[in-house]
């Protein structure tokens, strides 16, 4: 929905009486001027997640724990106070732990992984040691995640993700020390639109979606946690919106425009009005694209396939309801998280199963492990990296002989899962740099029975080669999360750098087109799974390049579907 210039003519001005489009008082509103009645809407911009348009009343997320006084007196001898802050931090696992036993897909990823730090005995010792010096738990807490902090953002940022996480943790630890509700998304009568600095992976993983229309944060880029999350949830979201907590009142209406990346603050009836008629007529048309059952064909015949992101067995079934054709990307690291040795052959094999046996009518694109940056696993370890994004990650941290052994069971786990259900399987590596990289990787893969066997093209360096290195395996799929950080020198993860953070950019969309092209030369398909295939107005461009599938989030799949029919 493009209002910015009805509003700029002023076809927004609202009804006299100081009262905004839904009744309420809005003296407090920004633009409102009490003598002549609201102005026309304010318009915030930031960068959109998804396509929906909705209207709502603003609730602010509460003020986050304030940092524990120093100077306050333990509540007990030393032995008291040590009991306390890891009891505090007992719980807080707790409560994230339940949380990613009823979340799924990357939200039980990104949950499983704050419960290992939580519980990791580095920040016990660190707690316990402050404790021992005549600190109360509160501070011995706040302290100890502090020198965690301090130890993430030296090494430039690359794991800002997880610092973020980290306050995230503090705060929550630092509550349950004083016996105060941990942090959290605020309760209403009424259906609302959450505004936040930005959202921890607890709170947006398990939003109540009767509740929450959708989320604005002050921070955050397309690729941010709060954006995957809420896109993997179907949620409308603008992110990185400057001066949102400044700008926005709580319970004033708003206008929030997915599509354009747009708040429009304290509109009249009639802005509402139409808003809320385009909402409705796209909603209309992802509905008849989510059930007409007619493939996606490009003007020269070719079917475009529409996958979903899955990370296990138990969203299988919500992909099949959305219509996916087959798995696009299948993360396999949910089943190493929050475990301090790796899953056996067997244990991986029964979960590769699960997943394979629900898609036997399609094909499954399985990833293999992909860890390292900002994944780390206590029984992997890499050392110490003053960049990691950089550093040894994905493929990268098998080609030693001392954890090779670790990609040789998924393979094989996977051959077997595949050999038990007859569902057909692709696996592909990610973080593959050239030809020499993928060659290594299909000759492993190929020796341990997979048939069809890819690379993720994530790095630069392998869209400039792709011609060569998809010499060497079957398909290719393009994670632009990654490819477009590399690209464009931002880090993902840095809220900041959000802007940059454009799949759409002329830089990044030339390389997927040289990929694509190499594919068509070769005859080999080359897919999306990165979070641009999950745009519905990127999704006509990429295929337009030459893209062959587009793999996301199941949620996303009738509004690609949707958009791909009408461009």
């Amino acid at each position: 929905m493009n209002e910015a210039e009805s509003a700029e003519r002023g076809e927004g001005a609202g009804q006299p009486g100081g009262r905004d489009g839904a009744g309420r008082a809005n003296a407090a509103v920004p633009g409102y001027d009490a003598r002549s009645g609201p102005a026309r809407p304010v318009r915030l911009s930031g960068i959109g997640i998804g396509s929906a348009g909705v209207v709502g009343p603003v609730a602010l997320m509460g003020a986050p724990e304030p940092p524990p006084d120093p100077a306050a007196p333990p509540a007990g001898p030393p032995e008291h106070e040590t009991e306390r802050a890891l009891d505090a931090l007992r719980q807080v696992a707790a409560e994230l732990g339940r949380r990613a036993q009823l979340a799924d897909g990357e939200a039980a990823e990104v949950l499983e992984a704050q419960v290992m730090m939580a519980e990791d005995p580095s920040l016990a010792e660190a707690v316990s040691a402050r404790t021992a010096d005549g600190a109360a738990a509160e501070s011995a807490l706040y302290e100890a995640f502090g020198l965690f902090r301090a130890t993430l953002a030296e090494a430039g940022e690359y794991l800002a993700a997880r610092v973020a996480d980290l306050d995230d943790l503090a705060a929550r630890a630092v509550a349950a020390a004083a016996g105060r509700p941990m942090p959290g998304v605020p309760v209403r009568d009424e259906p609302f639109v959450l505004v936040a600095r930005d959202l921890a992976p607890a709170d947006t993983a398990l939003l109540d979606l009767k509740q929450v229309l959708a989320l604005i944060t002050e921070q955050g880029g397309p690729t941010s946690h709060t954006a995957i999350l809420a896109r993997s949830r179907g949620i409308p979201a603008v992110v990185g919106v400057a001066g949102a907590l400044d700008g926005l009142t709580e319970d004033v209406l708003v206008v929030v425009d997915a599509s354009e990346g747009a708040v429009y603050v304290a509109p009249d009836q009639e802005f509402v009005e139409r808003a809320r008629e385009r909402e409705a007529a796209r909603r209309q048309a992802a509905a008849r694209a989510a059930v007409d059952g007619v493939p996606i064909r490009t003007p020269d015949g070719r079917e475009v396939k529409l996958l979903a992101n899955i990370g296990g067995g138990s969203e299988v079934a919500e992909a099949l309801a959305a219509g996916a054709q087959g798995v696009g990307l299948f993360r396999t690291e949910l089943l190493y998280l929050g475990v301090t040795h790796p899953p056996t052959l067997e244990e991986q094999t029964e979960a590769y199963r699960e997943v394979l046996a629900g898609f036997n009518a399609h094909h499954v694109i399985a990833r293999t492990l992909d860890a390292g940056a900002d994944k780390p696993l206590p029984f992997l370890p890499l050392g110490e990296e003053p960049n990691p994004a950089l550093g040894v990650r994905g493929i990268r941290a098998f080609r030693s002989s001392e954890h090779e052994h670790l990609l040789d069971t998924q393979l094989a786990a996977l051959a077997a899962a595949a050999a038990a259900t007859g569902t057909e399987l692709w696996v592909m590596a990610p973080m593959i740099a050239d030809a020499a990289e993928a060659r290594w990787f299909a000759t492993k893969a190929r020796a341990a029975g997979i048939s069809r066997v890819g690379v993720m093209i994530e790095v630069p360096a392998a869209a400039l080669c792709a011609r060569e290195v998809l010499a060497e395996v079957d398909f290719a799929s393009i994670g632009t999360n990654d490819l477009t950080q590399y690209t464009m020198a931002a880090d993902r993860l840095v809220g900041a750098l959000g802007t940059l953070q454009d799949a759409g950019h002329p830089a990044v969309l030339k390389l997927i087109a040289m990929t694509a092209y190499a594919g068509a030369e070769l005859g080999k398909p080359v897919g999306v799974c990165g979070e641009a295939a999950g745009d519905p107005r990127l999704a006509v461009e990429l295929i337009r390049l030459g893209v062959t599938s587009l793999s996301m989030a199941p949620a996303a799949i009738a509004e690609v579907r949707a958009a791909l029919r009408q461009g």
